[in-house]
């Protein structure tokens, strides 16, 4: 039976997880980050990776650094075939990579080189970009950079956002890794080099990059929302009140309105010009204080006193 030490964090990494475990893998450790303090209360949450670590009664380790801790000591005594990674969160010692007996492997959400980097699925949406997809690579030293052994593509749709491009892409890297482990094991798979030429880097979306320029395209404010839903979600001040937008459309208007301004507003829709002119339909939004609903809903209640004409965006504001 093949020994591996598993190593992610979020629901991503959860369903790569699970392949394994159904696939019955020795998984002789699993290493996820610390739990962390969620909610109003600051209760601790363990990730997903834990949650189903648990269930299935494995050993976790949750360092706060792998780098130096005592974790790395015993995790490299393990001597295991496979050490595979996805989504894990954190950088990984040389020495640690190398006590892999075969290889040390990632699962990641990009078709390499490009999005090397912590938000890779993010970037995808961000640029919109018309396809991602999973590559699965052997590691190094220096991040995302190791050679590709196989990958696969998966379309953008329209109505794709972060959350509906992490769960399909957890299936497909799934089912991919479990593909190529077996001709990794015996020494069948083929590899080839990045091109370093070709690089293109997806560092954490910071909490600066959560809010909505209005004074950006339609399209691209489209793609920014889609980018943070439903985590950690897009901000914009609408009539000065500092609220979420989950979902979105690009509306074709002709108007001279400047950017920020609402454009249309019925019972059930409003759309605020964007810097190109164009609109922005508001679908689902939640206003500081309250639980995310439907527009129609805000409409009635937090933005009943929304007109058409007013200008609710300062483009200038932060």
């Amino acid at each position: 039976m093949t020994s591996v030490i598993f190593l992610g964090t979020p629901d991503f990494s959860a369903t790569v997880l699970q392949g394994l475990l159904d696939a019955k893998y020795d998984i002789q450790a699993v290493v996820t980050q610390p739990d962390k303090p969620v909610g109003r209360k600051q209760k601790l949450q363990a990730s997903p990776v834990k949650e189903l670590a648990e269930q299935n009664g494995l050993k976790i380790y949750q360092p706060a650094k792998l780098p130096g801790s005592e974790e790395v000591s015993k995790l490299k005594a393990l001597n295991v075939d496979l050490i595979i990674t996805a989504a894990y969160g954190q950088f990984l010692p040389n020495s640690f990579l190398e006590s892999a007996k075969v290889a040390a492997i990632n699962v990641h959400g990009s078709l390499l080189p490009k999005y090397r980097g912590g938000a890779p699925i993010q970037w995808s949406l961000l640029n919109g970009d018309k396809e991602t997809g999973i590559t699965i690579m052997y590691m190094v030293k220096a991040m995302d950079a190791g050679n590709i052994i196989s990958s696969a593509k998966l379309p953008i749709e329209a109505d794709d956002d972060n959350g509906s491009l992490f769960e399909k892409l957890a299936v497909i890297g799934r089912d991919l890794l479990l593909k190529t482990i077996p001709d990794i094991l015996d020494g069948t798979s083929d590899s080839i080099e990045q091109d370093e030429n070709e690089v293109v880097f997806s560092p954490n979306i910071s909490k600066e990059q959560e809010h909505i320029d209005f004074s950006q395209s339609a399209e691209q404010i489209f793609n920014h929302i889609r980018a943070l839903s439903p985590e950690p979600g897009a901000w914009v001040n609408i009539d000065g009140q500092r609220t979420k937008i989950y979902k979105s459309a690009v509306e074709n208007i002709d108007t001279d309105l400047k950017a920020g301004t609402v454009f249309e507003i019925t019972k059930k829709k409003l759309v605020i010009v964007a810097g190109d002119g164009n609109g922005v339909s508001i679908k689902k939004i939640q206003p500081a204080g309250k639980k995310v609903m439907d527009v129609a809903n805000y409409i009635n209640g937090t933005g009943k006193n929304l007109e058409e004409g007013q200008v609710v965006v300062n483009i200038n504001e932060r």
